[in-house]
């Protein structure tokens, strides 16, 4: 890196510091070099460039002037060549400089301008070799280390060795992929997430206690799916640091290629065991094999559990099958986790109490919801099979009980299928449309009566069909009289065609409230 120390370090070229200018100017990079005799050269000086110049411009401005004038371009200080009319800088402009904080170096008239020129030339020729030699090198330790399965904790290791900095890469679905000198919890792995998956990714995100964070995307397959992640903001890091960090997430978005085969192999298989399961017949032989390739025992008690998004009306989202053989790694348990249309599936062994599944279920939700904010994951479970060949029934059942929550916006988030009602068994197996136009045909006069006369015709069915029918609990649930109950009540039946007082006619309220509770 070329900076006016190093500058002044070079014997040959006679250099005296005669101000140092801000505590650390004499370190920082310098750009290039720019000789001017203008009285006013801030058009022409860029950013972090130092000016040469022997001072023509006296006669025409003060000192003063002309150093505000460099410091305004934001020139990194000033080089005052000696010449046979002036033996010595002005004591004015060493004033001046000192005033500024802008650094002044004297040159000796034996020693011309382009001797500075030719010098900087070198030095940032021979900087620009060093940090080329140091790609390639780095480049040949990065490809050795993915050559030999040192994963995406190899690839950072290597990058520490050029530079100390706290590294960590995270994909989209917000695991971390490998650490090095950074330990992020859920919370910050969630944020880098986020930032993944703006359009375009964040170059930048923040971390909490760690602060800011730069983000150096990985692509793989065409997309970004994970991030090379340094605990420092971009403004803190050299230009040599982030081309090693560019560098490196290159050679990552091998790494995350890499994984996603093997993920899609995985889940490929996971797809066929679901396939084998339901089919039954002559396939019906390889469940058990691809079981114990999952780690799961096929002779032993085996439990399903389907999970999908309520009200959520396209394809499972990508990643959930991951999300859920992450959770089941977590807890120590192995499991097959199979990605249908609208649903996940996980096989997993269970040698435990019925009753200890719906608490697992529910703890599997939560780290799904916390995955993905904004959704509501539900989980139907099916009764636990004693082996492989009895899995079909409890997979029919998970899948159903799963599909009856999904189309709930509100209520229970786990529930087997045993504890479904049977009114709820029914509905789900008839056409949502249908269904829908059914409720509505109900319900939607006591809604448009509400809503036209603020009336409470609606609230006072379900309080009613809540509570058996009982007059005196429903009036006093409402802290109405049984009489304005009595008179609303013959309001719902004149309006729906349903007497409440009629059992056939109270069926078909109650489940046109269900599927409007439902949808």
């Amino acid at each position: 890196m070329f900076t006016l120390r190093s500058l002044a370090e070079r014997s040959s070229l006679s250099l005296t510091v005669l101000v140092e200018g801000r505590p650390g100017a004499m370190d920082e990079p310098v750009a290039w070099v720019h000789n001017t005799e203008l009285p006013d050269p801030s058009p022409y000086v860029r950013e972090g460039e130092l000016v040469l110049t022997n001072g023509l411009w006296l006669g025409h401005v003060s000192s003063a002037q002309f150093v505000r004038s460099v410091k305004g371009a934001g020139g990194s200080g000033i080089v005052f060549g000696l010449r046979a009319e002036l033996s010595a800088t002005p004591r004015g402009l060493v004033d001046a400089c000192r005033e500024e904080d802008v650094p002044l170096l004297e040159i000796s008239i034996e020693v011309p301008f382009t001797a500075v020129s030719q010098a900087v030339a070198d030095m940032l020729a021979d900087e620009r070799k060093q940090a080329l030699v140091g790609m390639v090198r780095r480049g040949d330790a990065l490809a050795t280390a993915i050559s030999r399965g040192a994963g995406a904790g190899g690839v950072l290791n290597v990058l520490r060795r050029d530079y100390d900095l706290p590294l960590a890469v995270v994909d989209r679905m917000a695991r971390s992929l490998g650490t090095a000198g950074a330990d992020l919890d859920a919370d910050q792995l969630h944020a880098v997430a986020t930032g993944l998956a703006r359009h375009p990714p964040a170059l930048e995100v923040e971390l909490g206690e760690a602060g800011r964070a730069a983000l150096f995307p990985v692509g793989a397959v065409g997309d970004i799916d994970a991030a090379l992640i340094c605990l420092r903001p971009l403004r803190r890091l050299t230009s040599a640091e982030r081309e090693g960090l560019e560098q490196a997430a290159r050679f990552l978005s091998l790494e995350v290629a890499k994984q996603q085969a093997v993920q899609a192999i995985e889940m490929r298989f996971a797809s066929e065991l679901l396939e084998m399961v339901l089919s039954g017949g002559s396939r019906a032989g390889e469940v058990p094999g691809r079981l114990r390739a999952f780690g799961v025992d096929p002779g032993g008690p085996l439990a399903v559990c389907s999970v999908a998004f309520a009200q959520h009306e396209t394809a499972t989202l990508h990643g959930l099958a991951e999300a859920i053989g992450e959770f089941f790694a977590a807890e120590g348990v192995p499991v097959v986790a199979a990605g249908g249309t609208q649903d996940v599936v996980a096989v997993l062994p269970w040698r435990h109490p019925e009753d200890g599944l719906p608490p697992m279920a529910q703890r599997l939700v939560r780290e799904v919801e916390r995955r993905f904010p904004g959704l509501r994951p539900v989980a139907g479970l099916g009764g636990i099979a004693s082996h492989a060949a009895e899995l079909r029934p409890a997979l029919l059942q998970s899948r159903e009980a799963c599909r009856v929550l999904a189309r709930t916006r509100t209520g229970p988030r786990v529930r087997a299928f045993s504890r479904l009602g049977t009114h709820r068994l029914l509905l789900g197996l008839l056409d949502a449309q249908t269904s829908r136009r059914f409720s509505a045909g109900l319900l939607d006069p006591l809604k448009d009566h509400d809503a036209r006369r603020g009336g409470d015709l609606e609230l006072t069915l379900r309080t009613f069909l809540d509570h058996d029918g009982q007059w005196a609990a429903t009036a006093a649930a409402l802290h109405v009289h049984v009489n304005t109950l009595r008179n609303r009540l013959a309001k719902v039946t004149e309006l729906t065609g349903r007497d409440v007082g009629r059992t056939e006619d109270r069926v078909d309220l109650f489940l046109a409230l269900t599927i409007d509770a439902i949808d």
